[in-house]
């Protein structure tokens, strides 16, 4: 049987090398930085231009899908999950690595089709590693296939998560008391490379065993999503309950004995939803 959605895969892996190349391109000069919510909240013209780029071909190739997309969302388009085929993208994942040259930058994008991913695309592109998944297909990194540890005791895992500014002193302090809780089960080490994409990918890939994350958002999990389950991992919500691609919270994990054991670990802290009207998405 013909899948309906394989020339959809095609056009992104192409599109995501394409939006790669601009990317890694822009490393060469100087990059203008815009702040959003915060100081540390960055935007550059290039997650812009790529943003631009990546919808307008597929809109040109498939002029009846939807989308949600980081930069349009700050610029106060919807962020509204249907049951229509939807991209979701995250232009240039790791913006901060970007303006600093750190090397973890990837372009992830996601495709829904009923609310349910069936595939994903993250391209790390100054690595040049592209990590593909499709529903049923299993999980690709430049072709060769990937799976996760199968690790089952968390005491033997490395954990990565994001640390970064907090407005609320209470959510700074639940982050902090977060990495020093998972520490002390303990560990063996808590990294945090700066991209949610790429985060998945590395439980996907075996490199790391564990992510958990709060206050992220769709268009940072819809690729890592695809590839972290075809892989084999488990994601699900940070408190062990079922995941919520729109709920802003994620625990990924090589089995589900790590997951429900981390989840167990975690301080909870009130993020919104991406679905949700006004301030409740920031």
């Amino acid at each position: 049987m013909t899948d309906p959605w394989q020339e959809c895969m095609d056009h992104c892996v192409e599109i995501a090398k394409q939006a790669g190349k601009v990317i890694r391109e822009a490393l060469q000069g100087d990059i203008a930085v815009m702040h959003k919510s915060s100081q540390v909240d960055l935007v550059t013209e290039t997650d812009q231009r790529v943003e631009r780029l990546i919808i307008s071909s597929i809109k040109a190739k498939f002029p009846t899908h939807s989308f949600i997309a980081e930069e349009s969302v700050a610029a106060g388009a919807p962020s509204i999950l249907t049951d229509d085929p939807t991209w979701i993208i995250d232009p240039i994942d790791g913006t901060t690595n970007f303006v600093h040259g750190f090397p973890f930058v990837s372009v992830s994008i996601g495709f829904t089709v009923k609310k349910e991913i069936e595939f994903g695309v993250v391209y790390s592109c100054i690595e040049d590693k592209m990590y593909t998944a499709h529903k049923g297909k299993g999980a690709f990194c430049n072709g060769l296939p990937i799976k996760v540890s199968g690790q089952e005791d968390l005491s033997c895992c490395l954990v990565l998560t994001e640390v970064a500014f907090k407005k609320d002193q209470q959510h700074l302090d639940s982050m902090m008391a977060n990495l020093r809780s998972v520490l002390t089960i303990p560990v063996h080490g808590i990294r945090s490379p700066g991209s949610a994409a790429i985060n998945m990918c590395l439980v996907a890939s075996g490199a790391a065993d564990a992510y958990y994350h709060l206050g992220i958002h769709c268009w940072d999990m819809a690729g890592g999503t695809a590839v972290l389950t075809e892989a084999g991992g488990v994601i699900v919500d940070i408190s062990g309950g079922p995941f919520d691609l729109m709920s802003r919270r994620l625990i990924a994990a090589s089995s589900a004995a790590v997951a429900e054991r981390l989840a167990s670990h975690i301080v909870d802290f009130h993020v919104g939803r991406d679905d949700a009207h006004g301030s409740e998405k920031n």
